[in-house]
């Protein structure tokens, strides 16, 4: 199942319209969706996070007031903004809190500044949460009930939804599936967080790097010896590179991320019996475009299902996510839909 964003020109959207903001270390990303999901402007503009918070709602504000006068939209038919920010957060006070990419906007309430700034309601959530809905609104997920989304990359994101309901817990840390436990071991390997044996420190990017240097130190047959004899860097991409001509370093180093993730998803499937696991990010060696991408995704299914109970081995999928950098904005966007349907039931 694959998607892409729709795009489409004013007047044709179908009122009400709704704002999608993500918030990453380098950009922010703005979408101006439509009922139907369909992406009316978009611009991408950077967080330059060392200018504050404050800074950064203001120019959203600007760009949203660009789009009234160049895209011919009334503003009352805008009825409601999403946000959508790397954690750790504080949903029920609209708080970002100290996400180590964006220390410029510590403590800061972003909910009720960005409603502030674009004079109208706004909803917030996690950026992986919001990445979930996205895929499960337009993108892999359009037509199952429940999914999980894995983030695959410098750390592991996570993101549930069950119906038209996004897990975010009761202390604002639903949906963290990069930090569940998969290897108790006390010489397990560190992840972001200085947390020994969980997922992410198995299956992120560090953790694939690092298997790779091991294995030039021990002395294994690999190219990767020469490419980092020659100055150049080992990083993921190098090692799909490899990989994907055959380096069986390579492909044993990617193959063990596919069996950590695995082992995850077994949990995850357990625990909550979705129609789907979706996985995204960079870290899936091309996906669907690459022959090791689509080997990646074979060996996690093929080391999923045995270990899984007997009704679900053919029943929950795993796929690929189809938004790329698109599934935060479209996400943040449905969830202040969805938020919008419901105060209008009330």
């Amino acid at each position: 199942m694959t998607a892409t964003r729709i795009t489409i020109e004013p007047p044709q959207g179908q009122k009400p319209f709704f704002i999608g903001l993500d918030v990453g270390g380098t950009n922010i990303k703005m979408g101006l969706v439509d009922e139907m999901g369909r992406t009316i402007a978009f611009q991408s503009i950077p967080t330059e996070q060392q200018r504050g918070a404050e800074d950064a709602c203001g120019r959203i504000a600007s760009v949203v007031e660009e789009w009234f006068a160049t895209k011919g939209i009334s503003r009352g038919d805008v009825v409601r903004a999403g946000i959508a920010t790397p954690g750790p957060i504080d949903l029920p006070s609209g708080m970002i809190l100290r996400p180590g990419n964006i220390p410029g906007w510590w403590d800061f309430p972003i909910r009720d500044r960005i409603a502030h700034h674009l004079g109208i309601p706004t909803t917030f959530a996690n950026d992986a949460n919001a990445a979930a809905y996205g895929e499960y609104w337009m993108g892999a997920g359009k037509g199952y009930g429940s999914l999980v989304l894995l983030t695959l990359g410098t750390g592991i994101g996570g993101g549930i939804t069950i119906g038209d309901t996004l897990v975010e817990g009761a202390h604002s840390c639903g949906g963290e599936c990069g930090h569940i436990l998969v290897n108790p071991a006390p010489d397990a390997p560190q992840d972001s967080l200085g947390n020994r044996g969980s997922l992410e420190s198995y299956a992120n990017a560090s953790a694939v790097v690092n298997r790779a240097r091991a294995a030039i130190e021990r002395g294994d047959a690999t190219a990767l010896a020469k490419r980092q004899a020659a100055g150049e860097a080992i990083t993921p991409r190098v090692i799909a590179e490899e990989a994907e001509r055959g380096d069986k370093v390579c492909r044993d180093t990617i193959f063990e991320a596919a069996h950590w993730l695995a082992i995850g998803i077994v949990t995850f499937i357990h625990t909550i019996d979705p129609d789907a696991v979706v996985l995204g990010g960079a870290m899936t060696f091309g996906g669907n475009d690459t022959e090791i991408g689509r080997e990646f995704l074979q060996r996690i299914r093929s080391e999923t299902r045995p270990r899984l109970l007997e009704p679900l081995r053919d029943t929950v999928r795993i796929e690929l996510a189809s938004l790329g950098g698109d599934a935060g904005y479209l996400g943040a966007a449905g969830l202040a839909r969805l938020a919008w349907r419901q105060a209008q039931c009330k």
